[in-house]
C-alpha cells in the first residue's frame, strides 16, 4: 500500500466522435498532452469520463487504451463506483487489475444513505478489493455526504482504504479529516478552485478538471504549493483562477471538452443527458483563455 499518489492525478475526459462512439485518436493525444505536462497519475472512467454513459465492454476498452497509452508508467487510478453494492462486488471479480494502482469509489448517489449504511458498503469493497481504494465524496452530485466521522472511520478500520477525493465543499469538514486522519491517509481536493488552499492546510494535492486542458501550469501550482513556496503558487492558482471557473459555467464536463476542443485536442462531444456548452458559455471561455 505505498503507492504515491500525491500532486496531480487528472481526471481524463472520454473523447467522443459526433456520433457518440470513443474516438480513440484524440484519447492518445489527450494522454500525451497530460503526460507532457507533468501530471503525477491517471483517473480515467471517473464523472469527467462520462462512465456513467458507457457499458461494460467501452469502460474495459477505455480501461485497455489508457494502460497501453501510458508511455510515461505515471499511477493509474480507475473511477469504480455506484449504489448497487451487490452489483460492485460482482464487477471487482471481472476487472483486470493489471496495470492499475488503485479504484476512485464514487458513495452510492440516489439511495441517500446513511453513515452507517457509507460505512457497510465501503467495507464490503475493502473485504474483497485486490487494490488500493480512494473514497469519493461529492454530495452535490450523490445527495448524500460522507461525513467527517465516517471517512475517519474507514481510514482507521481498513487499510487498503487509503484516501478520500474530498468535493463537499466544507472546509469544517476538510480540517477534521486533516487533523485527525492516520498519518498516511491522503486527503485530496475534489475541486480545482479550492486546491491551493486545501494544500496550504496539509491536503496532498488534487483530482483535476483542468488539468486536461493546462496540465503544466496546475502542475506547477499544485507542485510549488507542497514545496511551500506559496508565492509562485499563488501567482499560477490567481492565472487560472477565471479559466478554471469558466469551465463549470453549464457542466462537467461539457466545459472542459469546450475547452480542450478550442485548443484543438478534442473535439466537444458529451454524451446525453449531457449537452455541449452554449455558443455564449464558450465565448465567454474563449475570453478568459485569451484566444
Amino acid at each position: 500500500m505505498n503507492i504515491n499518489l500525491k500532486g496531480v492525478g487528472v481526471a481524463l475526459v472520454t473523447p467522443f466522435h459526433k456520433d457518440g462512439s470513443i474516438d480513440f485518436k484524440s484519447f492518445k493525444k489527450l494522454i500525451d498532452h497530460v503526460s507532457a505536462g507533468k501530471v503525477d497519475y491517471l483517473v480515467p472512467l471517473g464523472t469527467t469520463g462520462e462512465s456513467v454513459t458507457m457499458n461494460k465492454d467501452e469502460r474495459t476498452a477505455v480501461l485497455d487504451f489508457v494502460k497501453e497509452e501510458n508511455t510515461k508508467n505515471l499511477p493509474i487510478v480507475v473511477g469504480f463506483g455506484g449504489n448497487n453494492t451487490r452489483d460492485l462486488l460482482n464487477c471487482l471479480n471481472e476487472i483486470d487489475f493489471d496495470g492499475v494502482d488503485a479504484i476512485l469509489s464514487v458513495s452510492p448517489m440516489y439511495n441517500k444513505p446513511s453513515q452507517r449504511g457509507i460505512y457497510q458498503h465501503y467495507k464490503a469493497i475493502a473485504d474483497v478489493c485486490s487494490v488500493p481504494i480512494i473514497l469519493y465524496n461529492v454530495p452535490s452530485r450523490t445527495g448524500c455526504n460522507i461525513s467527517a466521522e465516517t471517512t475517519l472511520s474507514l481510514a482507521a478500520d481498513f487499510r487498503n482504504i487509503i484516501g478520500i477525493k474530498e468535493a463537499s465543499g466544507n472546509f469544517d469538514q476538510f480540517m477534521q479529516i486533516l487533523k485527525d486522519k492516520p498519518k498516511n491517509f491522503l486527503m485530496i481536493s475534489g475541486d480545482d478552485t479550492v486546491t491551493l488552499p486545501l494544500i496550504a492546510l496539509g491536503a496532498d494535492g488534487v483530482i483535476s478538471v483542468v488539468a486536461n486542458a493546462y496540465p503544466k501550469e496546475f502542475s506547477s501550482m499544485v507542485h510549488h504549493a507542497m514545496e511551500g513556496n506559496f508565492s509562485d503558487a499563488r501567482k499560477l492558482h490567481y492565472k487560472l483562477l477565471d479559466i478554471t471557473n469558466s469551465l463549470f459555467m453549464e457542466n462537467n464536463p461539457a466545459g472542459i471538452k469546450a475547452a480542450l476542443s478550442l485548443l484543438g485536442i478534442t473535439q466537444e462531444f458529451v454524451r446525453l443527458p449531457l449537452v455541449p456548452v452554449s455558443k455564449a458559455t464558450q465565448n465567454k471561455m474563449m475570453a478568459v483563455m485569451k484566444l
